[in-house]
Formats: structure tokens, sequence, C-alpha cells
């Protein structure tokens, strides 16, 4: 009699021992278990095609759009796009209305002021344009003496070519279009301005007399234009979170697919 309940005193405590240990399992399970991440709230105006705008089912689209869905996915993170308009857009993040501003925010000495960012998402380059007449090759201030370049005035492309290629005659114009014309009919010998801004006039009709002669050397080098998640200066990190998932998008390729459906230049 002794001996099973003995025998049956053991086979208690082991299924005890197992309820507990299973117990103890679930338990451990259930707090390894990740915590929903909290929604990302981002600003983007929907104005600035193609960066940002939206389409005809009232929604956003646009390098941006698809740019901060892919970063969304690398976080792991609910991400909810705001429209908000431009003017007022680093007040709205800074009254908390949204998290970030993903929409063209040029990284300035005075909204870094004010705010954070990111690292760059896009930087937009330089170049000359000039005449098919014209192969492309050095556009240095030296190949470039005597020469007449026209640019857009009060632009830091104006500032870049006043302060370097001050034996070439620099021309101003109020919009890159009639420096363009002014290209076209040979009153100037190149065109100064960002690649987006001349590769448009480059796939026009008008723009079949004339390709690209060089990209802004790199010495002297010009500053390019760059642009980046604007943040609250408090939100260390979701800024880190940001720039990991720039690096990781960069890196894996997925960078270079979306900017190639709007681009046909490097934005990196």
């Amino acid at each position: 009699m002794s001996t099973r309940v003995s025998i049956f005193g053991r086979r208690v405590a082991l299924l005890v021992g197992l309820l507990v240990a299973f117990g103890g399992h679930a338990s451990l399970a259930k707090e390894a278990a990740p915590s929903p991440l909290p929604e990302i709230r981002i600003a983007v105006e929907g104005a600035y095609p193609p960066f940002n705008f939206i389409d005809a089912n009232n929604e956003l689209q646009g390098f941006e759009v698809d740019l901060l869905n892919r970063l969304c996915e690398a976080m792991n993170a609910a991400c909810e796009l705001v429209p908000h308009a431009w003017e007022g857009i680093v007040k709205g993040l800074l009254n908390r209305e949204y998290d970030a501003i993903m929409s063209s925010l040029e990284i300035t000495e005075r909204r870094q002021k004010r705010i954070a960012f990111s690292d760059p998402y896009y930087r937009i380059p330089a170049v000359f344009i000039g005449s098919k007449d014209v192969p492309p090759g050095e556009v240095s201030p030296a190949a470039l003496v005597g020469k007449k370049i026209g640019t857009i005035e009060r632009s830091d492309h104006e500032t870049y070519l006043k302060t370097f290629y001050r034996d070439s005659e620099i021309v101003l114009y109020a919009k890159a279009d009639e420096a363009n014309l002014d290209l076209l009919v040979g009153r100037v010998d190149a065109v100064f301005a960002d690649e987006l801004l001349l590769s448009k006039f480059l796939e026009s009709r008008e723009g079949g007399c004339c390709h690209i002669l060089g990209h802004s050397p790199a010495e002297p080098a010009y500053r390019r234009e760059a642009y980046g998640i604007g943040l609250r200066k408090e939100d260390e990190s979701l800024r880190e979170r940001f720039n990991r998932a720039i690096a990781q998008v960069k890196a894996d390729g997925s960078y270079d697919r979306i900017r190639a459906k709007y681009f046909s230049f490097d934005t990196k």
C-alpha cells in the first residue's frame, strides 16, 4: 500500500512540476512577445510632384510616399500619412499634430535651429548643360574661362558660379525656362542648375538641342541640396530609427528601385 501511495505521489509531483514548467514557459513567452509599436504619424504636403501628390482617388502618391512606405516596413512600424499644406508644416510638427515631416524639407541651418533632421534621404546634383555641338567633358572653372553661363538669380547655383567661375560671364535669369531659351538660341554657352530641373528641359522637344556637359566638379565641390525627415529635437530615438531604416533601404537596393520609377539620375 505504501509503495502504491509513494508511486502515486511521485506521479502527482511530476505532473504538477510539468504544469508549472509549461506555465512558466507560457508566461515567459507571453512576456517575450513584442508589444505593438506605437503608430508614427508623418506629414506629407501632397502638392509637389513627382515627390508627393494626391492622385485621382484622393490618395497620396509619389517618390517620397513610396520611400516612406518602405522605410516603415524596414522599421516594422505602423505609419499614418497626414496630408498637410506646406504653410505651417513645421509649426504643426512642433505642436505635436504629427511625429515627423517627409515632404521635401531641405536641411538648412535656419531650420536646424527649430527642428532635428534625419540623415538625408535624397540629394539633387547640379549639372551644366549645353549644345550637342559641344561634346561632354571638363566643366571646371579653367575649362569654362570666357564662357557665358546662365543660372537662376538668388540661388545657390549663382553663389557657386560667382565664387569659383570668376573668369566666366555669369548671366542671371528669374526662371530656368528663360535661361534654357537663351541656350537654345545660342545667347549663352551653358546653363548651370539642379539636374531635376534641367532634365525636364532635356526631355522636352525643345531640349533636343542640348545635353549634359558634366556634373559639378568634385573640386571645387558644389554643396548639393540635401533633404531629410523633419523631427522634434527631443525625439532622438525616432530619429535613430529613421536613420537605420534609410541606411537599410539604400543598402538592400530597394531605394534605387523606387528612385528609378521617378528619376533617371542618382539622388543618393
